[in-house]
């Protein structure tokens, strides 16, 4: 299968993106462009803004209904979207989406309010990627050098769910896309 362009990842964004977010009151177009609106406001490195646009890209990518948790799946579309990014970006964009999951469940277990912010579609998908970390798990996180972004990306992700929020269209971030992509994948 030849390798995805920028362009073949806005269509997925185009074709899918007006699906709704899990149980949110946002798209997931919606949802990626506050996300990477958050990222740019505190200036963050284009890759992580290119991880906060694309962290849940695998919602994109498969045929699940929208209400999967609901039913007791999980889609796994951290490893999805990892899997499709790796063709087009580096690792400093890929780890961050790949351990979105994986913060959620780390900053559960070490931030005693945290769980109280998370919203009720978010407490749902908790419980199936595995629910909070273990002492093991929060010592192997802490010891990969994308942790903190994935921190970052987390924080992002939890507050880029508001239907109010007015953000740059898509187009805006293909600049940073076409910058941090591999070259040969670029058009």
């Amino acid at each position: 299968m030849a390798t995805p362009t920028i362009r073949e990842l806005l269509d997925l964004f185009e074709r899918h993106g007006n699906s709704q977010y899990g149980g949110e009151n946002v798209t997931q177009l919606e949802h990626a462009l506050q996300a990477a609106t958050l990222a740019e406001e505190e200036n963050a490195s284009p890759e992580l803004i290119v991880a906060a646009l694309l962290h849940d890209l695998g919602h994109l990518l498969h045929n699940l209904p929208e209400n999967a948790p609901d039913q007791g799946i999980d889609d796994h579309h951290e490893n999805l979207g990892y899997r499709f990014a790796c063709q087009l970006f580096p690792q400093a964009v890929t780890e961050p989406i790949r351990m979105h999951v994986v913060a959620k469940r780390y900053l559960c277990a070490i931030e005693p309010d945290y769980f109280s912010t998370l919203s009720q579609p978010s407490v749902v998908s908790l419980g199936l990627q595995g629910g909070p970390m273990n002492e093991h798990e929060i010592s192997d996180f802490e010891l990969n050098p994308f942790a903190q972004d994935a921190v970052r990306l987390r924080r992002w992700d939890d507050t880029a769910k508001d239907p109010t929020v007015k953000t740059s269209p898509l187009s805006h971030f293909k600049k940073y896309l076409s910058e941090v992509a591999f070259k040969r994948s670029v058009e």
